[in-house]
Order: structure tokens, then C-alpha cells, then sequence
């Protein structure tokens, strides 16, 4: 197994090949924030909040999806970087309906989280105020389309975890829309096993616990990559 050295913010550290600038960064207490990654799943490089700037290639890369090489020198936390990174939050939220005052997921969002890191006083775009409905048909679960990011997550989860394949992607752009099976209610899904990975997978309040407080509806992110190890190394590591 062959090992690279490479430079992250300033620190020479090695890092396996197989790793990524992400997984190198992590190894060694260096922080890059991220949103559409979730340990267990593959990675997508979707949410674009994990960009780094990596000298020599003349444009930004994408952290969870970058492989390490040697000699590389990585900057996480330039003034371009921390822009690009604000402006990406604030689209997010401009895009739909996010109330954190009245969410199910106020205090325990990854979102609201990652506003707070980049310093997100307010929102400089215009906000679309699109329509976006809630399903409850499931007996166990909801969906509040207001507050979804389109990581994906719950689809990867569903998808390379559970084997279900009862979440995709419908739509473009800003109609674009997680749906179960054909764009069935959730309640009247075939498919749907109701595990409830896709609801711990979620970094926001998309994706709840019918009944729950807010206090209550804290989520267990940690166990998709638990199960992951579990089957594929036979490892029970908490």
C-alpha cells in the first residue's frame, strides 16, 4: 500500500493512495465542511461545500471526491473558499422554505450548523417561495419538502444500504424533487421497508419522525457508516 505526502493548510502529513483530500484532512484533525457526504455512502460531490484549492491546477476541487497525490499542497480555508462556501449556504436557503424557528430539526441541522460556520448574518438572493408539499402518508415517517437540499443522501442510503431503491430524483433545476417509487405517497409504497435510514441519513428536517418533539427528533447520522462496517469488514465498532 502505497503512501503519499502531501500538504493541507500549512501541515505535511502522508495519507494511503486510495484515500481522498477529504478523508487525508480528517485523518489529520483538519476540518472541511461538507453536506451531500455521509460516512457509508458513495460520494456524488453534489453540494460543492467541500471545494479546496489544490495549487497547480488553476480551479477549485472537490474534497470527498479528489484522490491525494504526492506532493500535493492543499489550502481549505482561503477568503475565496470561505465565499464560495457562504454563497453555496445562502442559495440553499433562497432555493426553499427553510423556517428554522419551525422546524422539526431546529438545533439539530446540518444546515443550520454549516450557516452558522460560514457566517450567514443573512441572505443576499431573492428567495423563490416555491410550493412545496409534506407528505405524512407514511404511518411512521414524513417528508417536508420545504426543507429539502437534494443531497441525495436518503436515495444512496436507501439505495447501497437497505436495497430498496424507494427514493430517486424527479424533476430539473428547481422543480427537481425526491419521490418514492413513481412519485407515489410514501404511505402507498410497495418498495419502502420503513428501516428508517433514509430519515437518519438526513441533514435537515426533510426527513422526520411522525410525533416527535423537537427535542426528541435528534439524529443518529453515525449509523449508516456503522452498518457499512459492520457487513463489510464484520467489524462492530461504535
Amino acid at each position: 500500500m502505497a503512501v503519499k505526502t502531501l500538504t493541507i493548510d500549512g501541515t505535511l502529513l502522508s495519507a494511503r493512495e486510495e484515500q481522498t483530500v477529504l478523508q487525508a484532512a480528517r485523518d489529520a484533525g483538519i476540518a472541511i465542511p461538507t453536506l451531500c457526504q455521509l460516512d457509508g455512502l458513495s460520494t456524488v460531490g453534489a453540494c460543492r461545500m467541500c471545494l479546496v484549492d489544490i495549487e497547480g491546477t488553476g480551479r477549485l476541487l472537490p474534497a470527498c471526491t479528489t484522490r491525494v497525490a504526492e506532493g500535493m499542497v492543499i489550502h481549505t480555508k482561503t477568503e475565496r473558499l470561505q465565499s464560495y462556501r457562504r454563497m453555496i449556504v445562502e442559495l440553499l436557503f433562497a432555493e426553499r422554505n427553510h423556517i428554522c424557528a419551525v422546524c422539526v430539526a431546529n438545533g439539530a441541522c446540518e444546515l443550520q450548523d454549516l450557516a452558522i460556520e460560514v457566517g450567514m448574518d443573512h441572505v443576499r438572493f431573492d428567495y423563490l417561495h416555491p410550493e412545496c408539499s409534506v407528505d405524512i402518508s407514511h404511518k411512521r415517517f414524513g417528508l417536508d419538502h420545504n426543507r429539502c437540499v437534494l443531497c441525495t443522501r436518503c436515495v444512496r442510503a436507501c439505495d447501497e444500504v437497505e436495497g430498496a431503491h424507494t427514493w430517486d430524483v424527479a424533476g430539473r433545476g428547481t422543480a427537481a424533487r425526491v419521490i418514492t417509487d413513481m412519485a407515489q405517497p410514501w404511505g402507498t409504497s410497495e418498495t419502502c421497508t420503513s428501516c428508517g435510514k433514509c430519515v437518519q441519513a438526513c441533514p435537515t428536517g426533510a426527513l422526520f419522525i411522525k410525533g416527535m418533539t423537537v427535542a426528541e427528533s435528534r439524529k443518529d447520522r453515525s449509523e449508516i457508516g456503522f452498518l457499512v462496517t459492520a457487513r463489510e469488514k464484520k467489524q462492530w465498532v461504535v
